[in-house]
């Protein structure tokens, strides 16, 4: 049965985003209030009925929002210390997420004098293209709140008026309700780069169960035995057809290699300090905006980059990993391997392939752990009321100044607990 949203409706709260935060927040507000959730939609894996399946986890990955690959982990006692959250608090909501999600896997191996502007409500568009109203109940506690994310939060906010007012006013967004200039600004993602592994035997399935935590706070996993070949071969092979063959390296050996992608290993810088900044690119809210993360602008980001590299290098290396590659598949031909392999727009410099440095430079990857934003202190107040406006917080990973140790979901579903 269809049940149609009536024109205008009135709640307690109105949550914008129905991921990993606005789901566990309105689970708890909606205990003694009326809650409204609006999803935007269109990119959820569970609209997948693949999605379930391990065996197809890396192409459904690839082509929908990423879910964590299953990770599941704590942010650390000194990152919740930082970011002044209450400890017992910050249990007891990882304890919710636990009981609601967690399983054990097995181990393999961001004022004014003048009143303030309040929200009191939000216009939305329905799948049939319907516009809607939905107003908060008027009461003195009651608020909308974001939760669409690093991307979607900021985006929301300048649509609405609620942003750099020079940058706002270039794109005829007139009605400027609250000139804040850091909406947008500390956008982060934890930078990546990859090894593929083809093996010779075959190899059991393993997601990202288990992650090497390093001295010099850069994150080494793997996993392996995922249908990876099929949509790797195909968007990887393309790419690699189109890219002059001016290296040392030859295409056919690509070709070769891409017969069989059994595994992947791979390093991410934890933070990170490189930062940067997201802005609109029209006022359509269907469509994404520009960001520029800036990866491995700073030096001691990309310092950490080539010491995760080497860690990865002495695995390869290893007399325990020889059985799972082939003999001339040493970590200088995966080098080689990787630099063929368009994983970014950015050019690639022959000297990549035996520099580290510059092979974190071409190779780098998003690992969609996207924060920033909306950042505590800047665009909103420990309590995540966005300064300057009344009845509106953000709640969701745009509040970070960083990421919480390897993969967010947990610690952005705690928050939002």
């Amino acid at each position: 049965m269809v049940v149609l949203a009536p024109k205008l409706a009135r709640f307690d709260y109105i949550i914008i985003g129905g991921g990993a935060s606005g789901c566990a927040l309105a689970t708890t507000l909606s205990q003694n209030a009326t809650v409204l959730v609006l999803e935007r939609g269109g990119g959820s894996l569970y609209n997948n009925p693949t999605a379930t399946d391990i065996d197809n986890f890396a192409n459904t990955a690839l082509n929908n929002t990423p879910n964590s690959a299953g990770f599941y982990t704590h942010a650390s006692d000194d990152y919740v210390e930082k970011a002044e959250w209450e400890m017992e608090e910050v249990e007891a909501a990882y304890e919710w997420v636990e009981k609601k999600l967690v399983y054990e896997p097995p181990m393999k191996g961001w004022q004014s004098a003048r009143p303030k502007p309040k929200a009191y409500g939000v216009i939305y568009q329905d799948a049939d293209g319907v516009f809607h109203k939905a107003e908060l109940v008027n009461k003195a506690m009651n608020e909308v709140i974001l939760s669409a994310g690093a991307i979607g939060s900021p985006q929301l906010l300048m649509l609405s008026g609620v942003g750099p007012e020079a940058h706002l006013k270039a794109h005829k967004i007139n009605h400027v309700v609250l000139d804040h200039p850091m909406v947008g600004q500390g956008m982060g993602d934890n930078p990546m780069n990859i090894f593929v592994v083809p093996s010779p035997k075959p190899v059991g399935v393993s997601l990202l169960e288990v992650v090497g935590i390093t001295k010099f706070d850069s994150f080494i996993e793997g996993c392996a035995g995922l249908s990876l070949s099929y949509n790797l071969t195909r968007r990887f092979f393309d790419g690699v057809l189109r890219l002059p063959n001016e290296e040392s390296h030859s295409t056919q050996s690509n070709i070769h290699l891409f017969k069989s992608i059994d595994g992947l290993i791979l390093q991410k810088v934890d933070g990170p300090l490189s930062r940067g900044h997201l802005e609109l690119q029209n006022t359509n809210p269907n469509d994404n905006p520009s960001v520029t993360f800036n990866y491995y602008q700073d030096p001691e980001d990309l310092e950490k980059c080539v010491k995760g590299l080497r860690a990865i290098i002495k695995v390869i290396n290893s007399n325990a990993f020889s059985s799972y590659k082939y003999p001339n598949a040493t970590a200088r031909e995966l080098f080689n391997l990787m630099v063929g392999i368009p994983t970014n727009l950015r050019p690639r410099h022959v000297t990549s392939m035996f520099n580290l440095t510059q092979f974190c430079i071409d190779t780098v990857m998003t690992i969609w752990h996207y924060h920033g934003g909306c950042q505590v202190g800047r665009v909103v107040d420990k309590n995540y009321k966005v300064l300057g406006v009344d009845a509106l917080r953000v709640i969701d990973g745009s509040t970070f100044l960083r990421s919480p140790g390897t993969n967010p979901q947990a610690t952005v579903m705690m928050l939002g607990r």
